[in-house]
């Protein structure tokens, strides 16, 4: 595994970031425009429990790698001072977990993955 020098909490930060432009940018491909579907149609993907989701059916099906899964465990053994509002404290720390992977591929610049972690996300499908 590529030494990272971040934590959890910031591989966890930037990858959310990186997910959510992500969706967006998918959402404004399929035609949605008005704010307030946008944010819905978002939340589908990007909340906790749609992240959690998304985590548990990929190791299902083995889908990462032996340093993704590390960065994983990373992200979900951080403590983190924030509390999610609609999420158990173990469904936050998967999606955390899920967020540390995007982050991670990310800043180690691995492009084709991320690419291939979000065609996985996309073929699992919103979360509703």
């Amino acid at each position: 595994m590529e030494v990272v020098p971040y934590n959890g909490t910031t591989l966890a930060y930037i990858g959310d970031a990186i997910m959510s432009l992500k969706v967006r940018e998918m959402l404004i491909l399929q035609g949605y425009q008005k704010p307030n579907v946008l944010q819905q149609k978002s939340i589908a993907w990007v909340s906790a429990k749609a992240q959690a989701h998304f985590l548990i059916k990929l190791q299902e099906q083995d889908f990462f790698n032996e340093d993704e899964q590390k960065i994983i465990l990373r992200g979900r053994n951080t403590k983190s001072s924030s509390i999610a509002k609609n999420a158990s404290v173990s469904t936050y720390r998967m999606s955390t977990g899920l967020e540390a992977v995007w982050g991670y591929l990310y800043l180690t610049k691995r492009w084709e993955r991320l690419e291939e972690l979000w065609e996985a996300i996309q073929k699992i499908g919103e979360y509703v």
